[in-house]
């Protein structure tokens, strides 16, 4: 399976809309109760391209399987170096190194833009993820107990960062 990474256009946004929108509807990895529309997808592209930030996907046999992003962690100027990133995969797609390829390519972007931190945002009770997040070195730094209300249910949100320089 060859995976080819790119930077996202405006018509890749019906795929990575799919993605955001089974990730909302039927995970905790994202808590938005409401799917997006084409039209919010759109303006979060042009809002990352904006303010250069990146948006890449990955590609097989010209589908579209998963995609990553990082932006704006907190809107103060003393935050400039610290970025807030995700990954998503395709359901029924994990564990076939899709999401890895994508990590290490918003690693090696946000090294090359002088960033010096990465931080996700993950549920805490999402061990895959947090597993996933360890393999690259990043480190748990915090958990907000009960900051999210989704599925009936209160979550708790785990910090965990990277330090890239």
């Amino acid at each position: 399976m060859e995976i080819i990474l790119r930077h996202a256009t405006l018509a890749d946004l019906p795929a990575i809309l799919d993605i955001v929108n089974h990730a909302i509807a039927h995970t905790t990895a994202n808590y938005s109760y409401e799917p997006q529309t084409l039209e919010m997808q759109r303006q979060w592209l042009l809002d990352k391209q904006r303010n250069g930030f990146p948006v890449i996907v990955a590609e097989v046999d010209r589908e579209i399987l998963g995609y990553g992003a990082y932006g704006t962690f907190r809107e103060k100027i003393g935050y400039q170096y610290t970025v807030e990133h995700s990954v998503y995969v395709v359901d029924g797609h994990n564990g076939k190194g899709i999401g890895g390829r994508l990590m290490a390519e918003l690693i090696r972007l946000a090294r090359a833009q002088n960033l010096h931190v990465m931080v996700g945002a993950i549920d805490a009770a999402n061990a895959q993820s947090i597993a996933f997040h360890k393999k690259f070195g990043f480190t748990e730094s915090g958990t907000i107990r009960q900051a999210g209300f989704k599925f009936g249910q209160w979550l708790d949100l785990l910090f965990m960062q990277l330090i890239l320089k």
